[in-house]
């Protein structure tokens, strides 16, 4: 009886060994989780009308948020909490850098935004271009914007409100809350720096 067994045991074993390397075998690969596509080139030009790509922001943390100079509440509203959250982070706000990309390049020229953003903190870089780089930096971030006519030819802009937070090699990390006081908003974007 042990002779049959023997065998019969041999081909079960051998029969599960290779049943268990095909299947291994055969499984589809595990994706590896890729870095986010939020973010990307573009080249603009800043207040001070000096051309700045992407590059400038490779090293820090940074900010990035898209609006524009004629807003009356979302814009002003969000920079203010954004220099609110540098004066709360203190010395560790010095390697923080922040990019506000208009979504207006007709009205907003470098002249317009560095008149705009002095009342705000100065780490805050203003940066514009043409019509086709703008949209271009739009679509990198994924964010959106979108021209609402008012009245007498006048108009407003309709757009992403985010405030993107860009690790030093501009990967998309995630959002800063600033729906918190500043010195936790500050706390918590301080764990990345």
């Amino acid at each position: 009886m042990r002779r049959a067994l023997l065998p019969i045991l041999a081909f079960v074993l051998g029969f599960v060994g290779l049943s268990g390397a095909a299947v291994f075998a055969l499984m589809p690969e595990r994706a590896e989780v890729g870095a986010s596509s939020v973010g990307g080139p573009f080249a603009l030009v800043d207040q001070d009308g000096r051309a700045v790509t992407e590059a400038r922001f490779v090293g820090a943390t940074h900010l990035v948020f898209f609006g524009f100079t004629h807003c009356p509440d979302v814009c002003p509203t969000t920079l203010q909490q954004i220099s609110d959250v540098l004066a709360a982070l203190g010395p560790k706000a010095g390697a923080m850098k922040v990019a506000f990309i208009t979504v207006d390049p007709e009205r907003d020229t470098p002249e317009s935004l560095k008149t705009y953003l002095s009342s705000f903190d100065s780490r805050i870089t203003g940066l514009t271009g043409s019509p086709a780089q703008v949209a271009g930096a739009v679509k990198a971030y994924r964010a959106y914007s979108r021209k609402v006519p008012g009245k007498d030819g006048d108009y407003t802009m309709e757009h992403t409100a985010l405030v993107y937070v860009m690790d030093g090699r501009n990967r998309f990390i995630g959002a800063l809350n600033l729906m918190r006081p500043a010195d936790e908003t500050a706390a918590e974007l301080g764990k990345r720096l």
